[in-house]
C-alpha cells in the first residue's frame, strides 16, 4: 500500500484536502451531520487478556463454525522478523497463542492486516503479505492452509500468478466449500510506479481465486480494472452467495463504494451501494465492510462527499442487489476505520473511530435498523488518530460482541474486549 499516494503535489479544497490530511495522521474537518450525536452512553465493556508480544498490531477477528472467536495479529519475531499468531476465545479467556508463519521479509503495515479463515473439520487458512523484491511496494499475498486447528501449517503460496513486482493486499478470505477457501484481493499488476501520478496506466485491479485443500490455487479473475490504490475490500456470506465490497475509482477520480456478488458461479459487474459521488484526487485509505443474514445485508463506509466527513450504513434485503438511502452514523469528527455486524432483529452495529481531539480518537459503536433509527454512541475505548492505532475490529461471538484493537504507544500492544449486546440500545 504506497501511502506516498497521499502527498503527491496537488491542489485541494474544502473537505477533500481535510480528509487527505487526516489520512496523512492530520487533524480532519469537524462537523456535525444530522441524526449523530458528539456524546456517548455507557456500556459496561470488559478486557480480554491476550499474551500478545509488546509491539504486536494488525489485530483481526474472525468466527469459527462452533461460534467461537478467532483473533489474530502480527508482533515481533527474533532476528528481526515478524510472526502470525492466533488466539481463539475460549469461555472467558483467550487459548495460548500459536504461530501461522514467521519471516524477515514481511510487508507490515498498519492498514493492510493478515488474516484467518476457519473452516469445518478443524480446518484453517491463513493470509499475510510477503516482499516480492526490493522495490519498497513489491510485495505478495501468502495463504497457507491447516488440517490441524493450526497446529501446523502448510508453507505459504502466492495465489496470484503475475509475477509482477507490485503491491497484492487488502485481501478479503472466506471458507469457499469443500475445504477450499476464496479471496479477493487489490492488485498492481498494471501499475506502472514511472509513470505519471495521473496517468491512466496506474491502475489498481481487484482480482479473485480459490485455494484447495492441497494449498493449491486457481487462476485469478479479474472482477474490477479500476479501483482505488489502498482501501480495504470486505466481504459477506448471503443466502444466495458471497458479496464483496471495496472503494471504486472512476475516471473522474470518483471514489465511492461499489459491491459485487457472486451469482450462478459469475461475478457481477461492480455498482455503486450509494452514489456519494465523492471525488478524492488520491486513496484515503478508508475501505468498506459488509456483514449478512440470509438475504439481509449492511454495509458501513466512510466518505469525504459533500464536503462532509461522515460514516454511513445502508441495507439490503435482497442479498446485496439493491441497497436503500445510506443512514449517517457518526458523531461529527470521524476518522472512518469501519466494521458493521448484523444482529438477529435486523439491526446493525457500526463501529468506528471518532476524533475527540487534536490526536485522541474513540472507538464507537452504534445501533442502526433498517428503517434509519438509531441508538446512541458508546464508547468501546479510548485510541488515537495515529496511524498505529490502525483499524478496530468486532464480531459476534453467542450473545457477546468481541472486539480487537491496536493501544499506540512504544510499544504498541493489541488489546481485546467484549460487551454483552443485549447492553447496546
Amino acid at each position: 500500500m504506497n501511502t506516498n499516494l497521499l502527498r503527491r503535489s496537488l491542489t485541494f479544497t474544502g473537505l477533500t484536502a481535510a480528509v487527505l490530511l487526516a489520512a496523512c495522521g492530520e487533524r480532519a474537518a469537524a462537523g456535525e451531520g444530522a441524526g449523530s450525536s458528539a456524546s456517548t452512553g455507557s456500556i459496561a465493556v470488559t478486557e480480554l487478556a491476550l499474551q500478545a508480544a509488546p509491539g504486536s498490531g494488525e489485530p483481526n477477528l474472525t468466527v469459527g463454525p462452533d461460534g467461537r472467536a478467532y483473533l489474530s495479529w502480527i508482533e515481533p519475531a527474533a532476528d528481526s522478523a515478524h510472526a502470525l499468531r492466533f488466539a481463539v476465545l475460549e469461555g472467558d479467556r483467550w487459548s495460548e497463542p500459536r504461530t501461522v508463519a514467521s519471516g524477515r521479509d514481511w510487508f507490515v503495515n498498519w492498514a493492510d492486516f493478515p488474516s484467518l479463515a476457519v473452516l469445518p473439520g478443524n480446518r484453517m487458512a491463513a493470509q499475510w503479505l510477503q516482499r516480492s523484491g526490493p522495490n519498497k511496494y513489491a510485495y505478495d499475498v501468502r495463504v497457507a492452509v491447516s488440517a490441524d486447528g493450526g497446529a501446523t501449517w502448510t508453507p505459504g503460496v502466492t495465489p496470484h500468478t503475475d509475477g509482477t513486482q507490485t503491491e497484492h493486499g487488502f485481501v478479503s478470505m472466506w471458507p469457499a466449500g469443500g475445504d477450499s477457501v476464496a479471496l479477493v484481493w487489490l492488485d498492481g499488476r498494471k501499475f506502472k510506479p514511472a509513470a505519471d501520478a495521473h496517468d491512466a496506466a496506474n491502475e489498481m485491479t481487484l482480482r479473485y481465486t480459490t485455494v484447495g485443500p492441497d494449498g493449491r490455487p486457481a487462476p485469478d479473475r479479474e472482477l474490477d480494472g479500476r479501483v482505488c490504490d489502498c482501501c480495504q475490500t470486505g466481504m459477506a456470506m448471503t443466502g444466495r452467495g458471497p458479496l464483496v465490497v471495496y472503494r471504486d475509482r472512476s475516471p473522474d477520480e470518483v471514489r465511492d463504494i461499489y459491491v459485487t456478488r457472486m451469482v450462478n458461479g459469475a461475478w457481477t459487474p461492480g455498482r455503486p451501494v450509494h452514489p456519494d459521488g465523492w471525488v478524492m484526487p488520491a486513496c484515503p485509505v478508508n475501505g468498506p465492510q459488509a456483514a449478512a443474514e440470509g438475504d439481509r445485508v449492511a454495509v458501513a463506509w466512510f466518505t469525504g462527499a459533500d464536503s462532509t466527513a461522515q460514516v454511513k450504513v445502508a441495507f439490503s434485503g435482497d442479498a446485496g442487489a439493491t441497497f436503500g438511502a445510506p443512514a449517517r452514523v457518526d458523531g461529527g469528527n470521524p476518522e472512518g476505520r469501519v466494521d458493521v455486524v448484523l444482529l438477529r432483529d435486523g439491526a446493525a452495529l457500526v463501529s468506528w473511530m471518532e476524533r475527540t481531539g487534536e490526536k485522541d480518537a474513540e472507538v464507537r459503536i452504534r445501533r442502526v435498523s433498517p428503517d434509519g433509527r438509531m441508538g446512541e454512541p458508546h464508547t468501546v475505548a479510548g485510541s488515537s488518530s495515529a496511524r498505529s492505532s490502525g483499524f478496530p475490529r468486532m464480531v459476534p461471538a453467542g450473545d457477546d460482541l468481541v472486539f480487537a484493537w491496536t493501544s499506540p504507544g512504544a510499544p504498541s500492544t493489541v488489546r481485546a474486549a467484549r460487551l454483552s449486546l443485549s447492553e447496546i440500545r
